[in-house]
């Protein structure tokens, strides 16, 4: 990660004093308790459906399309969604400066967001063992429904800003309150 994504978008005497970006790969979060059990009965049932269906040669053809689209989103749940999240967390880049948090999505869901040190909302830390962990700015995403109930099927397309599964997040996020305590310059 290179503070140089950012230069572009720097305010003049804002300087960056933290960057970095998400962790790469498949990516579990607490949420896939249910949503993996959820995603497998969806997409067996879909499956089971349309064998059935195509199993009939007597079935009308309307029936015989019904299904896929079922089991084209019991596929997408089951195993697309982790490979869409895990591409779209190799576009994000995250910065602080001394003045705002910085948050850049490249590629076909780009998005620039920009907070300010002195109006940041709640900001939740969650941790993982291996230091590993997500800052989030807002409130959790409600895994039933709302606004970011899409948020826990792809945690990159979350419309509340986060830092998500990065280094040393406890030590990214007293850097965060450090700076957003001290006065701007």
């Amino acid at each position: 990660m290179c503070s140089n994504d950012f230069q572009d978008f720097l305010m003049r005497d804002e300087k960056i004093i933290w960057s970095g970006q998400p962790a790469r790969g498949v990516l579990f979060t607490g949420a896939d308790f249910l949503l993996i059990p959820f995603s497998l009965l969806w997409g067996g049932f879909a499956l089971f459906w349309e064998s059935a269906v195509l199993s009939q040669p007597k079935a009308p053809l309307i029936m015989k399309f019904w299904g896929i689209p079922f089991v084209l989103i019991g596929l997408f749940l089951i195993v697309g969604r982790f490979f869409l999240d895990a591409w779209i967390r190799t576009g994000l880049r995250y910065a602080i400066t001394n003045r705002r948090v910085l948050i850049s999505r490249s590629g076909p869901f780009a998005k620039f967001t920009s907070l300010n040190l002195d109006r940041l909302p709640e900001v939740n830390l969650t941790q993982r063992a291996d230091g590993r962990g997500t800052i989030r700015f807002g409130e959790n995403a409600s895994m039933w429904g709302g606004r970011n109930s899409f948020a826990m099927w792809s945690p990159a397309l979350d419309p509340t800003p986060q830092f998500i599964m990065i280094e040393n997040v406890r030590g990214v996020f007293e850097q965060l309150q450090h700076a957003a305590r001290a006065p701007s310059s």
